[in-house]
């Protein structure tokens, strides 16, 4: 035994369990992107997390050709218009699937050198010829990109296209039109159990640690089928995570905004993960889907608010100068026509007081749904993050003895947090109890423990309402 004179001191560990950070808005992407442009050829069978443009460019390629490689529109909007970051990309153009192939295409020339004037071409698969002779890379021309994308042959001096009469070209170019919503939805292969499309979504915590917040897929997710899949795994990811869906409403088949609700309902788009954008927005000559701004909109709301997403991202700032269909017609959207779009859930582009702004609060359940947690945007949002939130500050309990050191470091930590954000106003109140008619002997013999967390997050203040009056006492002044 140690023999002990004077003061000691121990350290126990801490009886309240530190809360695990989540990023709220996270977006998840999923479309088309011009890999050939990358720095290296990306796999397609995993999502790519980046922080900044130039990384993106890097790692998945840029075009202004957004009706082709769908993933740039994100690029822009999130980076270049509204700074904000991270993002996830998961790209579904696959070079093995994806291509056509041109024998002895013809080349323009310009200022000197040879274009292909084709987007998309696969350098690795272009040969050349002067007339019928084939020309050597390196020795008779040089490949390489211009700044729109598209592959040029430029001749070195003394080579056989010094005085070619004609330079011809073969090579593959990645086909957009070639991807099907197959392909966006994806699967898991039987065999080998690669997962491709939305089903990268599960891949993203354990590649990134990092949860998935807002799902979308610009140009694809107003196609029903899509639209489906992408609710169905935003509610489950992982099994235990939640995310929600930003799904654009088809601006061919609903032109008019009286249109869109029958659209909506047609297409069964009533989701309480499902929020419903109509119509696009245009900044300079660019057009945008409004999911797009949205998912941007969010994360800036969110960022400013500590991360937590109590707050609506309507009535918030967007980068537009009109609302437009896919074909560029304008919309033009007064108040009354764009709280009508809101009454059947459906968020829109309003030019109102303060300029452009995102409206709506209003998940794709509404109006069918009459719980407030399924049919505000910020309450499923919260509940989402709330949920998601417990799930990563209490998996390293799981399997411990449940005992009351247990029950007592959960309970004690989770009313702390809550109390926490009821402070800040992210909630009106919070709390959670260990009931025992909850727990059946029967379920803790088996090891199932279950608390209630309850919770109320503040729905938008919506409908502002002042009511003037006439008020007659104050014809008094006149005398005073």
């Amino acid at each position: 035994m140690t023999y002990n004179h004077g003061i000691r001191t121990t350290e126990r560990s801490t009886s309240v369990s530190t809360v695990a950070t989540v990023v709220a808005g996270l977006p998840v992407v999923i479309g088309t992107a011009p890999i050939h442009l990358a720095e290296t050829l990306p796999s397609i069978y995993e999502p790519i997390l980046v922080y900044t443009k130039s990384e993106a460019i890097a790692k998945l390629g840029y075009s202004d050709e957004w009706g082709k490689f769908t993933l740039c529109e994100f690029m822009k909007s999130h980076f270049d218009l509204f700074e904000v970051a991270p993002v996830v990309f998961i790209n579904t153009l696959n070079p093995e699937t994806h291509t056509t192939t041109v024998t002895d295409g013809a080349t323009v020339a310009e200022n000197g050198v040879y274009k292909i004037n084709q987007s998309g071409v696969l350098l690795n698969t272009v040969t050349v010829k002067a007339g019928t002779t084939a020309a050597v890379e390196g020795t008779d021309y040089v490949l390489s990109f211009d700044d729109a994308g598209y592959a040029i042959i430029t001749p070195i001096t003394g080579g056989a296209l010094t005085s070619a009469a004609a330079v011809t070209a073969s090579y593959s170019y990645l086909n957009t039109t070639l991807v099907t919503d197959a392909d966006i939805i994806g699967g898991t292969n039987s065999t080998t159990g690669q997962a491709t499309g939305l089903e990268l979504i599960n891949s993203v915590f354990p590649k990134f640690r990092l949860v998935p917040g807002q799902i979308l897929a610009p140009g694809f997710s107003q196609k029903p089928s899509i639209a489906a899949v992408m609710a169905a795994k935003a509610t489950n990811i992982n099994s235990v995570f939640k995310a929600v869906t930003l799904n654009d409403a088809d601006t061919e088949a609903a032109a008019v905004y009286t249109a869109v609700p029958q659209w909506k309902n047609d297409n069964n788009y009533s989701a309480p993960a499902q929020f419903v954008f109509w119509p696009k927005v245009k900044m300079d000559a660019d057009i945008y889907h409004l999911s797009t701004q949205a998912a941007a909109v969010s994360c800036l709301t969110d960022a400013v608010n500590g991360d937590i997403p109590f707050v609506s991202p309507s009535n918030k700032p967007i980068k537009a100068v009109d609302t437009v269909l896919k074909n560029g017609q304008s919309v033009t959207l007064d108040l009354p026509k764009a709280n009508y779009l809101n009454g059947q859930g459906i968020v829109t582009a309003l030019n109102f007081v303060g300029g452009w702004k995102l409206w709506g609060n209003r998940t794709a359940a509404y109006p069918a749904s009459g719980d407030v947690k399924d049919n505000f945007i910020p309450l499923r949002r919260m509940f989402n993050w709330v949920n998601n939130t417990i799930i990563l500050t209490f998996w390293e309990k799981v399997d411990n003895p449940s005992n009351r050191t247990l029950i007592d470091n959960v309970v004690d930590t989770l009313n702390i947090w809550l109390n926490g954000l009821s402070a800040r106003g992210a909630l009106l109140g919070g709390r959670v109890e260990f009931r025992q008619s909850e727990n059946p002997t029967t379920d803790l013999v088996n090891g199932k423990v279950r608390l209630n967390v309850f919770i109320a997050s503040p729905t938008p203040a919506e409908d502002l309402e002042f009511i003037l009056e006439f008020d007659m006492s104050y014809l008094g002044t006149l005398f005073n």
